[in-house]
């Protein structure tokens, strides 16, 4: 029975968006969700090959020259999330969670990174892969490589008290991705560790909107809400 005491949460899953096209979506989600006039949301995507550099902000991570990028076809974002530089590109699922945090006055950060570390255990675990954290550092690893990074923003709300998230997860999927995308950069700043992806540590094919329907109930049991499609007249509380 549907406890309908839990706030709605409309979960998208969409095809391989652009980022910058990707990127206004939120930023237009988190006013409404801010303003009481859409519900909180789960957006699941891919996007073409890109780099996003965060609010750490050291483009000596980026190893490409504008020309090559160019040649390569990978696009360049400067952003406002946390975080240093990663790649987002095909083969990748990329989470967007745009949930209202604090609204009683208590906020937990670190807390909110942690589960969504969890969100992404749990389902690893569920294909026999032991993921874990690494100290010091965000995200989720598979022995020293990394499998999902994980670079948010906290939107300080202006209609009501707290904030809401925006950005996000980007969890490894297909294989080959670390040479397809990560070669170009140093990922995150850090040097010392690689990537790997679930198709790597599984030995098996995924398909990315299979994983993205698949990760949804494992979110659910981190973030507590009643799932809705869009467009459902209950999507907007």
């Amino acid at each position: 029975m549907e406890n309908l005491n839990l706030s709605k949460l409309t979960v998208t899953i969409l095809p391989v968006m652009e980022y910058g096209a990707a990127w206004e979506l939120q930023k237009e989600a988190v006013h409404a969700i801010d303003a009481g006039t859409a519900s909180e949301q789960l957006i699941l995507l891919q996007h073409p090959p890109t780099y996003t550099i965060g609010s750490q902000n050291h483009p000596e991570h980026l190893l490409l020259s504008g020309e090559q990028l160019r040649q390569q076809g990978i696009a360049l974002f400067e952003i406002d999330r946390g975080g240093d530089i990663t790649y987002h590109g095909p083969g990748q699922l990329v989470g967007y969670p745009l949930l209202k945090l604090g609204e009683n006055g208590k906020v937990d950060l670190h807390g909110y990174l942690r589960k969504l570390e969890s969100v992404i255990i749990a389902y690893l675990e569920a294909y026999g892969i032991t993921g874990t954290r690494k100290q010091g550092y965000t995200g989720v690893w598979v022995g020293d490589e990394k499998i999902c990074a994980i670079g948010v923003k906290f939107n300080k709300c202006k209609f009501r008290r707290g904030f809401v998230t925006s950005h996000g997860f980007a969890f490894n999927v297909s294989a080959g991705i670390g040479q397809s995308g990560f070669t170009g950069i140093i990922p995150c700043g850090i040097a010392e560790y690689g990537v790997t992806s679930l198709e790597e540590c599984t030995g098996r094919a995924f398909d990315i909107g299979t994983v993205a329907e698949e990760l949804v109930p494992y979110f659910l049991e981190q973030f507590p809400y009643s799932q809705t499609a869009p467009g459902e007249p209950d999507a907007v509380n």
